[in-house]
């Protein structure tokens, strides 16, 4: 039996069409391998495949670093003895190491980086840093500074101005610290290393507390004194030693004011210390009939003479006229 003559014009047809298809993508294949130039001296060449394998290492090396950074974190979790904020911090490093490792590979193999393409790319970086990203550039740099410096550490609580919370994450750009109301701030990292800010976890882990106070000029200053270290017994995180101190600190306009001072190991509770303290001492001071005195003034008329109506008006009447007492 001979084949039909149909059966070779098909077979013949899609040898054909597969050829056809395999030149087109030969060509297409050719045209992504291409290599184009950038500058007077070639410095730059790229193609399209060239980009998209630069492209897809980038991408890698972010999700390799973030891998790399939360394997390492819980390995040095282990360590007992290494503080929670060294940990985040070497975790940190490790993460921008791989993702720099990253961008040079990719650039290398994407761009055709070499020395002297990369003396461009910082030229071109410090042309838009002199047109507006200085402030970017300063955040980076405070950044690291809080990295390696670590004068605010992960676990911190601070205070920034009318702000007070712990730290959470120390970033690239930004430090997030978290509020008692559960209120995410955003401080870029430049703030925390070029304003004052009050870090109550640093160094010794103790904090004294001042709590300023003000009686009636009339009050018994002993009597306050002792009211005042009464106050402080028995509050919650306030120490026995350093032993609780009261200070008689000026006569003022319309008071004596007074300074409570206490100590406590837990200094992130300093606004709750300060509130109990407050409370004891409004009950003690009703208890021992201490006034605390309102800002009063005294008002002189010089010339004429003050008169008060039964329904509370004031009227001011001058009496330069009238005639004198005989």
């Amino acid at each position: 039996m001979f084949p039909h003559p149909a059966s070779h014009i098909h077979g013949s047809a899609a040898l054909a069409l597969l050829a056809g298809w395999k030149d087109v993508l030969n060509q297409i294949w050719e045209i992504l391998k291409e290599r184009h130039d950038i500058g007077s001296n070639g410095n730059i060449t790229f193609s399209v495949n060239s980009l998209v394998e630069g492209a897809i290492i980038f991408t890698f090396a972010i999700i390799l670093s973030r891998t790399v950074s939360d394997v390492l974190r819980r390995r040095i979790a282990k360590q007992a003895y290494l503080d929670p904020g060294i940990q985040y911090t070497l975790g940190r490093l490790m993460q921008y190491l791989v993702i720099t490792l990253g961008i040079l590979l990719a650039l290398t193999i994407g761009i055709g980086l070499n020395l002297t393409s990369l003396a461009v790319v910082f030229t071109a970086l410090s042309v838009g840093i002199g047109f507006g990203l200085q402030y970017i550039a300063a955040d980076i740099a405070s950044g690291f500074i809080l990295l390696f410096e670590r004068p605010v550490r992960v676990g911190d609580r601070i205070t920034i101005g009318e702000d007070e919370g712990d730290v959470q994450s120390i970033n690239l750009r930004t430090t997030v610290v978290l509020t008692n109301n559960r209120v995410s701030i955003i401080v870029p990292n430049s703030k925390l290393v070029s304003q004052r800010l009050i870090n109550w976890s640093y160094g010794d882990p103790r904090a004294r507390i001042a709590i300023p106070i003000g009686v009636s000029a009339e009050s018994d200053v002993e009597l306050v004194t002792q009211t005042l270290l009464k106050a402080a017994d028995d509050v919650d995180n306030v120490l026995k030693e350093p032993s609780p101190k009261v200070q008689f600190l000026k006569f003022g306009d319309w008071s004596l004011d007074f300074r409570l001072l206490v100590w406590t190991n837990r200094p992130r509770l300093h606004m709750q210390i300060r509130s109990d303290i407050n409370y004891r001492i409004d009950s003690l001071f009703r208890e021992a009939k201490i006034e605390i005195p309102y800002p009063q003034t005294e008002l002189r008329i010089r010339k004429g003479s003050l008169h008060i109506d039964t329904d509370d008006s004031v009227q001011l009447h001058d009496n330069s006229d009238s005639p004198a007492d005989s």
